[in-house]
C-alpha cells in the first residue's frame, strides 16, 4: 500500500491536519501578518518588495496557498513552491533607513521570525477557539512545522520544535520588536483592507470584514496589543466568544464553499490531494476535513 507520506507532505493522522483543516486559520493567518509586522526588518522587507500596500489579503491568500500546497500537497508540489520562494527571496533585499544597512530578504533571521509569527498564530487561534489539542499534539504540530520552514531555507533544528521552545523564542526576540511607520499602516491595512479584483462583487459587504479584523488584532498577545494600541482594550472573555462562535460558523461551511476563497491553483491542488488519497483508499466522500476522523483511513490503517 502506498504510504499517506508519498500522496501528501503531512499525513492525515498528523497534528498538522488537525490545525489546517480548521477554518480559525483564517484568523490566525491575519494574527499572523500583524505579529509579523513588528520586526522593523521583516516588515520593509514586506513593504519594499510586494504590493501589500494595494492588496494586503492577497498575501494572506498566497499564504494559505504556500501551507496548502506544504501540507496537502504532494511532495514534488511542496518541492516545486519551495524553490520558487527561495528563488524569489534569494533576489530581494530590504533597505533600512534606520541604519542605512541593506539585509538580505533570505536572512535566516528573518525567515525564522516569519515562520514562527505564522505558525504560532495558527496553533494559538485553534486551541482558543476550540480545538481540542492536548500539549502532545501542540508540541507535534510545532515540530512538523520544521518540515514547513525547511522549504524556505531554514534548518529544521534552528525552529521551535515545542511550546517551550516557541514561547523561549518570543521572550528572546521581544527586545528587537517596535511598531514602525510601515508596522502601524500594516494593521490599518488589515482592519479595512482592499479586495482583490476577483472579489470585489464583496465590495458592498466590506463593512462586514471590520469586526473579523478586530477579531485578529484582539487575539494578538497582551504586549503585541499593547505595542500597537491600536483599538482600545476588550474583555478577553469576550474575544474567546467570538472566536468560538466564528469556529463553529465556519467549520459548518461545506469544504467546496469554503474553498472559493482560495486561489484557483489552490483549489486545483486540493482537488488534486482528494483524489490521491481517494485513490488511496481513503474515503473523502466528506473531504479532507472528513479524514482527520481515523474510520475514513484505508482498513488497517487507522490501528
Amino acid at each position: 500500500m502506498t504510504s499517506s507520506e508519498d500522496i501528501v507532505v503531512q499525513p492525515p493522522h498528523s497534528a498538522t491536519w488537525l490545525v489546517h483543516l480548521d477554518r480559525t486559520m483564517w484568523v490566525g493567518g491575519v494574527r499572523g501578518l500583524m505579529l509579523q509586522a513588528l520586526h522593523p526588518i521583516a516588515m520593509r522587507g514586506v513593504w519594499q518588495n510586494s504590493n501589500f500596500q494595494q492588496d494586503p489579503f492577497g498575501r494572506l491568500r498566497r499564504t494559505a496557498d504556500f501551507v496548502g500546497r506544504t501540507t496537502f500537497g504532494s511532495p514534488a508540489e511542496a518541492d516545486e513552491i519551495g524553490r520558487r520562494v527561495r528563488g524569489i527571496h534569494k533576489s530581494l533585499r530590504v533597505s533600512d533607513p534606520d541604519t542605512g544597512r541593506t539585509h538580505r530578504v533570505d536572512d535566516p533571521e528573518l525567515l525564522l521570525w516569519v515562520h514562527c509569527a505564522e505558525v504560532s498564530s495558527y496553533l494559538e487561534v485553534a486551541r482558543r477557539g476550540g480545538l481540542g489539542l492536548t500539549e502532545r499534539q501542540a508540541d507535534s504540530y510545532l515540530r512538523e512545522q520544521r518540515r514547513s520552514a525547511s522549504y524556505v531555507g531554514l534548518h529544521p533544528e534552528d525552529v521551535p520544535g515545542s511550546c517551550a521552545e516557541m514561547d523561549a523564542y518570543f521572550k528572546q526576540v521581544r527586545p528587537a520588536l517596535r511598531v514602525t511607520e510601515e508596522a502601524a499602516s500594516a494593521v490599518r491595512f488589515l482592519l479595512w483592507p482592499r479586495l482583490p479584483q476577483e472579489l470585489r462583487a464583496l465590495t458592498p459587504g466590506k463593512p462586514a470584514y471590520f469586526p473579523f479584523g478586530a477579531l485578529c488584532y484582539y487575539t494578538l498577545p497582551a504586549w503585541a496589543r499593547r505595542m500597537y494600541g491600536v483599538l482600545p482594550e476588550v474583555p478577553q472573555a469576550t474575544v474567546t466568544a467570538g472566536l468560538k462562535a466564528f469556529r463553529l460558523a465556519m467549520n459548518s461551511l461545506p469544504e467546496p464553499l469554503h474553498d472559493h476563497a482560495f486561489m484557483p491553483s489552490t483549489r486545483q491542488m486540493l482537488r488534486a490531494a482528494r483524489e490521491r488519497l481517494g485513490a488511496a483508499g481513503y474515503d473523502t466522500a466528506k473531504g479532507l476535513r472528513g479524514l482527520t476522523d481515523p474510520r475514513r483511513w484505508p482498513k488497517g490503517l487507522a490501528a
